[in-house]
């Protein structure tokens, strides 16, 4: 993996990560506006990544060549990796964030539920219950499968649930924007230079 802090006051990297089954690079911007550029050859996949980059106002760029000739788990496992070694690359030692967040957000008849702590110490607990084997061309088992790589790459603990739901894409969706909330407000800076953490250390 290649890594280039742009500005680490500005809280911007980008990463690279090329392996014999995907070719991929991430750009993260903390303090961004919500602007993403996404295009991982999942088309769903795109759609929540932009998702989440738009409610958690975080500027995001993500580029994959996977071997998608095998299926979707590669891309999906991969982008999840690079873009939880990009969040937690940035944090550092999480001096001056909030550290935690929680949110609820709703798609018309699905409810999700996201709660994050950036504690270094990585746990998913990932219930979505969704039926369909595949929301567009993005196998189910491989939803779950991001958010659990994701909070293990970004050494958070990560627990999403969906509430409520009837459509499997409503479902997806409500958990994204669930974390993106979720993400946004545990990365906020709060003007204090500390570790949030009794201990004095985060890990």
């Amino acid at each position: 993996m290649n890594a280039t802090i742009i500005d680490k006051t500005a809280r911007q990297i980008a990463l690279s990560r090329n392996t014999q089954e995907t070719e991929i690079t991430c750009s993260l911007n903390l303090d961004g506006r919500g602007q993403s550029n996404i295009d991982t050859g999942l088309g769903m996949l795109d759609h929540m990544l932009g998702t989440l980059s738009r409610h958690a106002s975080f500027d995001l760029t993500v580029r994959c060549q996977g071997d998608r000739a095998v299926d979707d788990h590669h891309s999906s496992e991969d982008c999840a990796l690079l873009l939880g070694q990009a969040l937690d690359q940035l944090l550092g030692e999480r001096r001056g964030i909030a550290r935690f967040g929680y949110a609820y957000a709703p798609l018309d008849e699905a409810l999700a539920r996201a709660v994050v702590d950036l504690s270094g110490r990585p746990w998913p607990a990932v219930n979505l219950g969704l039926r369909r084997e595949m929301v567009g061309n993005w196998a189910s088992e491989n939803v779950t499968h991001f958010f659990q790589t994701l909070a293990m790459s970004s050494r958070c603990a990560l627990h999403v649930d969906i509430l409520k739901g009837e459509n499997d894409h409503h479902r997806i969706e409500a958990a994204f924007k669930a974390l993106a909330l979720a993400l946004g407000s545990a990365t906020r800076l709060t003007g204090s230079s500390g570790i949030p953490s009794t201990k004095g250390v985060l890990s």
